[in-house]
């Protein structure tokens, strides 16, 4: 456990909290044990779905701003590159994953938030990338992550114009996923994860591989390693125990190992 990031696991789900008041921003110790729980939810078995939360005030507030400004080239070069690691890791867990989204998730906030699988937010929210008030753009994913999910013209918006958006339209963007009263975004984080404890884990490394793979990609190269994926799967026990369940007991009924 870290000074700033934990990872904590219950009845399977395993949950990446950021505790730096007051607005959980990223400095380099932060990213450091933001990146080292990833690895540990990546690698522990009893982990089968992960949430990442900041807590009931704040997302990620962003990147820390006063340990960036007067930084040199080299010194950037070296904290932008961590920066982008930290959250690729995140990225990078062969798991579902979830943004538990409270208060704001800005600049390194918003790029934290799109490394997740799914975004679930308080109807409080306010989302963005304001980088370039700062005289600076993105530089841990809003430019790749937030275009690759909401489309090129609607992220150049966002990002030109560095302004908040609020809960309801950053849903309608396609930026979040679901939208609840601020005191259920855990619960509803959790809900969400849950379903995945008893799930095919192999299977669900397999099609995350597949469409994150998939977009980074053209559709030929794709299309080759979702079969290669596919059929990797007969070498699992769950495939074997989930079409013996369907064909003797309908489908719905099968339990799964995760082998």
């Amino acid at each position: 456990m870290g000074e700033f990031v934990s990872l904590e696991v219950e009845a399977g789900v395993g949950t990446i909290r950021l505790d730096r008041p007051p607005v959980n921003a990223l400095n380099n110790q932060v990213q450091i044990e933001l990146a080292l729980a990833a690895k540990e939810a990546s690698e522990r078995d009893d982990v089968r779905a992960v949430i990442i939360h900041g807590g009931p005030k704040a997302f990620v507030g962003g990147a820390d701003i006063k340990e960036m400004a007067d930084k040199s080239y080299v010194e950037m070069a070296k904290f932008g590159a961590a920066l982008t690691a930290s959250l690729t890791a995140v990225a990078q867990i062969p798991k579902p994953t979830v943004a538990a989204i409270t208060g704001y998730a800005l600049g390194g906030g918003l790029e934290l938030a799109l490394a997740a699988d799914r975004r679930i937010a308080g109807d409080n929210v306010k989302v963005g990338q304001p980088e370039i008030q700062l005289g600076i753009i993105p530089g841990a994913g809003g430019t790749q992550r937030l275009a690759r999910l909401i489309g090129p013209s609607k992220a150049k918006d966002l990002i030109f114009t560095g302004r908040f958006v609020k809960a309801h339209e950053a849903r309608e963007l396609g930026i979040l996923d679901e939208v609840v009263a601020p005191d259920d975004v855990y619960e509803a984080a959790l809900k969400w994860a849950s379903q995945f404890v008893n799930g095919p884990a192999v299977a669900l490394r397999a099609a995350k591989a597949a469409i994150d793979g998939g977009l980074n990609t053209d559709l030929e190269t794709g299309l080759k390693l979702e079969t290669s994926l596919f059929t990797a799967l007969w070498a699992t026990e769950d495939q074997a125990n989930g079409m013996r369940s369907f064909i003797e007991n309908g489908p719905g009924k099968a339990t799964f190992e995760g082998k």
